[in-house]
């Protein structure tokens, strides 16, 4: 048996000394060095008694050190479970609990905070901050630069990336090494990656937009990236002049367009630019286009399939759309009441087939069986239609999804606590247009009889108990909320009624 993933993306690398990783201090990894730093933090997790198939949940910053432990447990034959790093305490307890994890990974700050989630879960709690310090880190410095490589079948385990459910209780999406690879390899197809290339990094490494399809890209072409600690504007233009491609969510090329050192000039090198995450509007395309020359390369994926499609490299990027099925994937659109496929250019929920489809949910058979047919079609949940030359456009989102700044945020799990809060009868929860997030998150109190809602103690206990990305922008309070004659929550109405409420307002 061998282990897909590491013999693809790292083997291929040992003893090379060209960069992999450029600091924004001038300070390079070579891929070398990289994979020494990989095999320690491979022998690190054997000694703390990490198994193949063991669970690695990992709530730290971004660094080269955090990439170094992605890669020591695909060596180490580990699950990498990251955990986005705006997570409350409250939050993290129920995916290391969920998950199992024999080994949590938290900064320096948080373990006593976090400490009593590991002693809850029977987890061991180690520290890695994003200066390369840490319990972990000290741990990983003593050990061999290199290290066994676990075997792994392409049906094991090498992701759990946990994903919002319309229930308020998050799933654990099983991601397999064929899942992984098998992405990666079509993407170099698609977007044309080699090892000349030098990928601006600014995204995080807890989601799978920087880690699989940035990271996994990159090693599995040989390029090199510049690895930013996060996005930031001047610390992009800075570097622009040094890579040859970006990925990135909406935002960044929004703040891009707003500064005038963002030029034809600074971009007339640049081989391609990416977005995801998030709908790009099309307005941005326009002015973008204008403003370098450059027209951004749209594609969409799921938590739970990496990437499904993507304009083409070449030929027509169209606004709006997020082109074709990648090689080996299928889509097809269905009604989303018989499941039956619908003819060419009508709206239905998009369908996807491919080695990319992941391989359920974590301990949630009845889910998984809900969601993935027996036929292997996932059901997106996305409302879609494919024109007659073939483009898919993402019309509309199931399940109320809200998409704010690149992370998936789902209502129900804010609705669930807001309807706890001293005062609240219920809550509706909604996605308003937003100029730099793409959406941002709007609730909707209703008070019960006889009360009023005291929106400064709400505030107070959305600021310690949600992550920053989920917490309201906008709080009002309605009499009711709006119900069509069966009783359900209107919440096309409630859009409506709160379009604008953060429209700049012109002078």
């Amino acid at each position: 048996m061998s282990n897909p993933l590491y013999e693809a993306l790292l083997a291929p690398h040992a003893g090379q000394e060209r960069p992999f990783l450029h600091l924004p201090d001038g300070s390079t990894i070579s891929y070398a060095a990289f994979l020494m730093r990989a095999a320690q933090n491979a022998n690190a997790l054997t000694a703390l008694g990490v198994q193949p198939g063991d669970r690695v949940a990992v709530h730290i910053q971004k660094s080269p050190e955090a990439l170094a432990l992605y890669a020591g447990c695909l060596q180490a034959g580990a699950v990498f479970l990251p955990l986005n790093t705006a997570y409350t305490a409250k939050e993290l307890a129920y995916f290391v609990a969920d998950s199992g994890a024999a080994l949590f990974v938290c900064d320096p700050v948080e373990a006593e905070a976090l400490a009593g989630i590991a002693a809850d879960t029977g987890s061991l709690l180690q520290t890695l901050a994003g200066d390369g310090t840490g319990s972990l880190a000290d741990l990983v410095a003593t050990q061999a630069t290199t290290a066994p490589v676990a075997a792994r079948s392409e049906d094991d385990l090498a992701a759990l990336l946990y994903t919002s459910g319309t229930t308020g209780r998050s799933k654990g999406a099983m991601l397999t090494q064929r899942n992984l690879l098998s992405n990666a390899q079509a993407l170099i197809q698609t977007w044309r990656f080699t090892a000349d290339d030098v990928l601006l990094h600014a995204l995080p490494i807890f989601h799978a937009h920087g880690l699989f399809v940035a990271c996994n890209l990159s090693l599995l072409a040989g390029s090199a990236m510049i690895f930013l600690p996060r996005f930031d504007v001047d610390s992009a233009i800075a570097h622009l002049p040094q890579a040859t491609a970006m990925m990135g969510v909406p935002t960044f090329y929004t703040r891009l367009l707003d500064d005038a050192r963002f030029t034809k000039d600074l971009t007339a090198h640049m081989r391609v630019f990416i977005s995801g995450s998030a709908p790009l509007l099309a307005e941005t395309h326009e002015r973008f286009q204008d403003r370098t020359g450059h027209r951004i390369l749209e594609r969409y994926g799921m938590t739970e399939t990496s990437m499904n499609t993507s304009n083409p490299y070449d030929g027509e990027r169209r606004a709006g759309t997020v082109g074709f099925p990648l090689p080996g994937v299928e889509v097809k659109v269905c009604d989303p009441q018989t499941g039956a496929e619908l003819p060419q250019g009508e709206i239905g929920v998009l369908e996807v087939r491919g080695p990319n489809v992941f391989k359920g949910y974590w301990q949630m058979p009845e889910k998984t069986a809900e969601e993935l047919r027996a036929d292997g079609f996932f059901i997106t949940g996305d409302l879609s239609m494919i024109d007659a030359d073939g483009y898919v456009t993402i019309v509309g989102r199931g399940k109320d999804l809200i998409i704010s700044g690149g992370y998936n945020i789902y209502p129900k799990e804010i609705e669930m606590f807001l309807d706890d809060q001293p005062g609240v009868l219920e809550s509706a929860v909604i996605g308003a247009p937003h100029p730099d997030f793409g959406e941002s998150v709007v609730a909707v109190l209703v008070p019960e009889p006889g009360a009023t809602c005291d929106l400064a103690a709400i505030e107070t206990a959305v600021r310690r108990d949600l992550a920053g990305f989920k917490r309201p922008r906008h709080i009002a309070v309605l009499d009711a909320l709006p119900r069509n004659t069966m009783g359900k929550v209107q919440k096309k109405d409630l859009r409506d009624q709160f379009a604008d409420v953060f429209r700049p307002v012109s002078g």
